[in-house]
Parts: structure tokens; sequence; C-alpha cells
């Protein structure tokens, strides 16, 4: 995500010919010697029978991957005088060569661009190859050339043939989520979804097999307010490191769903050199566990500071890797081992021990860090067999947006994203709220963490209803949706 610059230095001096590479390079780079020497054969040009120094600074950074291939070539080029030296004080570059000279598309483009115009005083070009200029030309005032081969780059700076400047396209994609109105019944965890979109929550759906908590959390993207271009920037950036960046994807936000034997690598990000993971891949998006009990429990602890801080720092012996990770998480999970608790049809033979044991599963301190707990009941005969209905996803996000729209203006940020000063300052209740909290957490035993997000889910609320102050009935939906696994 920071994309450092990388300056690549070539010398050539008498004595046997050979090939080397310094600065700390990977085995992709180390590679680049047999491609960069074929692609500039095929291409006819001269390759020098010299002792070649290529260095690559600073030389306590590791290097890897493919995209270091056209700016070697390039110094070799420049340094045995085949093209000219001074035309490369203006380009950034970057590109993978194929044997035969073409380019090959380069990972982290979009977020080498995005650094390339945030810490240059004075931005240069960005010679890309032609499959991953598209993206990186979704950067504002980014020049970026694109070309298809090392021929077209080298007539470039020859001043013989122009590149072209790549045009960005930042439409937003439509929409393709499927409807809130598609889902039968179940009005009560749709209203918890509108608040939690509202104000940035996470969620956590308790119920019966099918009762609608997957449909539900496929659905909850489609109310999200619309994505700002910062944070569409930002959610493809880290998509381009992973290679899933897709173009008619811009502008929407993210909804993964690992299955629940995914790692704890998988879930926060890591390797020997460190990649996103699910939260990552999930920035100013939806990260869906559904059954969460089935989660290795070290697994989930990990979602404990990211969930708080909205990033996720990776540190290994050899380099630390700091990504974003402000997901919305919506979880889903059965009442009991065989899933049946609480069902109209009495089907549930768990003893309470065995239900005990299956919600411990989820550590307290995960279960206080996520918002609202809610209950989605299975639907008797006759709401099951009449026809699906209701508002609308596009009617929800407009209430959804309004409120987004109020919290922006009164504190600049997501009712979820206030600290405690700021709660004081903007969550203030009255004296039959504070009676009504207090009481709740007197027999809810809530803690410090739980009171506070209490405040903030009543405040989202409030915004909902265009009220400036937060009533006690406010308080009192709040903290109904507390009550999961809370001492009755």
């Amino acid at each position: 995500m920071d994309a450092p610059e990388v300056v690549v230095e070539v010398h050539l001096a008498n004595g046997l010919p050979s090939f080397t590479i310094v600065g700390l390079p990977e085995a992709e780079v180390k590679e680049s010697k047999d491609r960069v020497r074929a692609a500039l054969q095929t291409s006819q040009f001269e390759f020098p029978a010299r002792r070649i120094t290529v260095n690559l600074a600073p030389a306590d950074l590791p290097k890897e991957s493919g995209r270091y291939d056209l700016p070697i070539a390039l110094g070799i080029l420049a340094a045995s005088g085949q093209v000219p030296a001074s035309a490369l004080e203006h380009y950034e570059i970057a590109g993978e060569l194929a044997l035969t000279g073409e380019l090959r598309p380069v990972r982290g483009a979009l977020a080498m661009a995005v650094n390339l115009m945030q810490n240059r005083k004075s931005p240069r070009a960005f010679i890309l190859p032609q499959s991953s200029a598209s993206e990186a030309a979704l950067v504002q005032d980014a020049v970026i050339l694109p070309a298809n081969s090392l021929l077209e780059v080298c007539a470039h700076l020859s001043g013989h043939t122009e590149l072209v400047r790549q045009q960005g396209d930042v439409q937003s994609s439509a929409c393709t989520y499927p409807d809130f109105s598609e889902v039968k019944g179940q009005s009560m965890p749709k209203r918890a979804l509108e608040i939690a979109a509202a104000g940035g929550h996470s969620v956590l759906m308790s119920g019966p097999p099918g009762t609608g908590k997957s449909m539900l959390a496929a659905r909850f993207p489609g109310i999200l307010p619309a994505m700002t271009e910062r944070e569409a920037l930002e959610s493809a950036a880290i998509q381009s490191l992973n290679n899933s960046f897709r173009a008619d994807a811009w502008g929407r936000r993210p909804f993964r769903s690992p299955h629940h034997t995914a790692s704890g690598v998988a879930l926060v990000g890591g390797g020997g050199i460190p990649r996103p993971g699910e939260i990552s891949l999930a920035h100013h998006g939806v990260l869906f566990l559904d059954e969460l009990p089935e989660f290795d429990r070290k697994v989930l602890e990990v979602l404990r500071e990211p969930l708080e801080s909205g990033h996720i720092t990776i540190s290994r012996a050899a380099r630390q890797a700091d990504f974003p990770a402000r997901f919305q998480l919506i979880a889903a999970m059965n009442p009991c081992p065989c899933g049946y608790l609480g069902h109209h049809n009495n089907k549930c033979r768990c003893t309470p021990d065995q239900v005990a044991r299956y919600r411990a599963k989820i550590s307290g301190p995960l279960l206080d860090r996520i918002d609202l707990h809610i209950e989605v009941p299975a639907l008797k005969e006759d709401e099951l067999t009449t026809h699906a209905g209701g508002e609308t996803s596009e009617l929800v996000r407009q209430r959804v947006e309004l409120a987004r729209m109020r919290q922006m203006e009164r504190q600049g940020k997501a009712n979820d994203l206030l600290g405690s000063k700021e709660i004081e300052q903007f969550c203030v209740v009255d004296e039959a709220g504070l009676a009504l909290l207090k009481q709740a957490i007197s027999k809810l035993n809530l803690s410090a963490r739980a009171y506070h997000r209490i405040l903030k889910v009543a405040r989202s609320i409030a915004d909902l209803a265009s009220e400036m102050n937060i009533k006690p009935s406010h308080i009192a939906e709040a903290i109904q949706y507390r009550r999961f696994g809370s001492p009755s």
C-alpha cells in the first residue's frame, strides 16, 4: 500500500560478461535477468557483452514481483547509449517483460499511482503495460502512458512516436446486489440492518437454519451509502494488490464471505511477503462470517483489534506491513448445536450445557465489540407461503444516506467511529434516558464499551428518525440489541 520509490541504477564495466542484480532482490527479480536478455535480443537491441551491475535502491528494501523488468531493460539500453538517458528523468516506469518484448500486467498498479500522486511534489508521467493502465488511470490527474511492448516505450523515449495518455473512467457501476424486498417477513432484522448501515455498526444474527440470515447479509451492501471517490480508490488499491481488481466493480462496496475453515492469516493477511487478508479486502465494505461458532476461536480473536482500530499491522522478522481494515462485520450463527432452539416446532433436544458450550465458542470480548445482536426467527406457515414484499433496497438506502449525511454534517464521521469525548459531545441523553441506561447496566452487566456502543446505536436510531436529540425510546431500542447471551 505504501509503494515506496525504487531507483534502478545500471553500470556497465569492462571484463568478462556477467549480469548481477543487487539490492535485496527476491526470486522473481533475480529471474528477470533472463527475461530482460531475451526481450532485448528479440526486440533487435544489442545486449552488451560487458559486466552489467543493476542496483535497486534503497538496498535495505526487499524487492519482489516482475515489475522491475521494464526499468532494468531501459536502464541497460540507456547505459549502452541505445536510448537517451536524459528522457528517463521525466517518467516512473513499471512492467513485466515477456521473452518477446511484450509487456505483461503488474500487481498493485493502482496503489503505485495513488502514492505517485500523493507523495511527489511534482509527479511524473507513469509508463505501464496496457493491461494495467486502466486501473492506474482511475487516480485523478495522474498521467498514465500505456504501452504494449518494449519497442513502443523505446520509440516514445527516443521521440519517434508518442504514447497516448490513458483516460480514466470513474463511472460507478450499477448496483447488482439482490433486493431487500425478496426477503419474506423479518421486519425486526431488516430494521436492525438499516440502523447498522446508517451508523456503520457491526451485527450478529442468530436464528434457526433457513430463516434468511444469509439472504439478509447478501442484501446488506445494497442499502449502504454510495462510496466516496476516496473510499473507492482505497478499496480498489487493495483489490489491485490482490490481483482481484475489476474495472466494472469500481464504486461497489466489497462483500467478502470467507469459509469457516479459513485460517487467521487468510483473515487478517500475512505471509513471508505480507499480503492483505479478508478483512482488508473488505475495506469500506462488508465482511460476512457465516456459522460464526464454527470458526476456530483463535481465528476469531484476531478480529478484536481491527474492529476497534480500523487497520491491521502485520509484523515479521524482516519487515512490517500496515493494511487498512475499516469494514462492517455481519456475522450469523445458529442458536444451538442442532440449530432449532426457540423454533416453533420444538425440534431442539440440546441440553443447556450443550447450548452454553456452543455459545462459549465466541468470546465475551468479541461479542462486546459487536454493536447489534439480533434474532432471526423461523417464519410461520402463512408468512412462508405468501409472496415476498416489503420495502426495496433503494428506499431503505435513501433513508440510510440521509442519516449518514446528518452524521457527516454534525461530526464529520459515521457514528461507529466516535471516540469517548465525541460520544459525550454528540450523544447527550436526558434524565429519563440516563435512568434507563443505569437500569440496563445493572441488569445486563454491561461493560464500559457496551455502554458507549449503546449510545452510538441510539444516536444512529435518532438520525434515522431525523431527531436532533436522543430520546428514551431510542435508548430502549438500542438496549434490546445487546441482550444476546445476557442473563435474564
